[in-house]
């Protein structure tokens, strides 16, 4: 894959800025209580973009993914500091409703979490509550087009009344999926979305990442060093809360600038 960040210039610690970014993260730092969980990220998104965000576990990856929509907000003790922004949109202003950011910026979770209703009320309840239909009719496309875009169309076209719970761990993952398209989303976060799917349904999840990222920018956090290459544009290396390097995909696990980030992809450490 070509990176999507080109024409870029460089920070102060060497990582890509783009000129093109659909999310800028400046000197970004996340506290619990007195507890400092992310130190001084910089980092920017491009636009259709797949990131891929990888490290040892509790190394803040998935803390700073959630930054990226305010899913920190939820957490009382979650403080959030620095530049964070949405195109020209600034995400932390205290004048920002979060409703409609989180539509914007919609995030899939490690595990699957479908509403309890119909496989149909699924994807069409943020369409709904988001007042972006006015017919039936508009709301039976989106439903079907989402489904599409999701590659469950096929599987569940003669059962949409059934309930969600009921479809397979892959396909509720792809029904989740379904559902954050469904609002048309500009920002797509994975928060390791395979880890609890076997590798058939692991699969067909990367394939939908890949096709996804023609019209929608993604970010993902993944355990899995082999999902990275096979995804990703970019990956960025966290390591105790800092970001140590970002670079084209094949550059991070051929080429590592970084001996941390060498240790971690040879296996030595993680």
């Amino acid at each position: 894959m070509e990176s999507a960040v080109e024409n870029s210039s460089q920070n102060t610690v060497g990582f890509p800025f783009s000129d093109d970014a659909k999310m800028s993260i400046r000197q970004c730092d996340v506290f619990y209580g007195d507890k400092q969980a992310i130190f001084d990220v910089n980092l920017d998104i491009g636009n259709n973009e797949v990131l891929a965000m990888i490290g040892p576990s509790g190394c803040g990856k998935s803390t700073f993914l959630r930054c990226l929509n305010r899913m920190n907000d939820t957490i009382d003790i979650c403080r959030v500091e620095g530049s964070l922004k949405l195109e020209d949109t600034d995400i932390y202003s205290p004048d920002l409703d979060v409703v409609p950011l989180r539509a914007r910026v919609g995030m899939v979770f490690q595990k699957p979490n479908p509403f309890p209703k119909s496989i149909y009320d699924n994807v069409a309840y943020g369409p709904r509550i988001h007042g972006l239909v006015s017919r039936r009719a508009e709301l039976d496309e989106v439903v079907e087009s989402s489904l599409q875009k999701a590659g469950l169309w096929n599987e569940v076209k003669d059962r949409l009344d059934e309930s969600g719970t009921g479809l397979s761990g892959g396909q509720q993952q792809r029904l989740c999926i379904a559902r954050t398209i469904a609002v048309n989303p500009e920002v797509i976060l994975m928060d390791e979305p395979c880890s609890a799917l076997d590798p058939i349904a692991t699969a067909k999840i990367e394939e939908l990442i890949t096709n996804l990222s023609e019209n929608y920018t993604i970010a993902i956090v993944t355990h899995s060093m082999q999902q990275a290459a096979r995804v990703s544009n970019r990956t960025a290396y966290f390591h105790m809360g800092k970001l140590i390097e970002v670079n084209d995909t094949e550059k991070v696990f051929t080429n590592p600038t970084h001996d941390l980030t060498e240790a971690y992809i040879t296996g030595r450490f993680g």
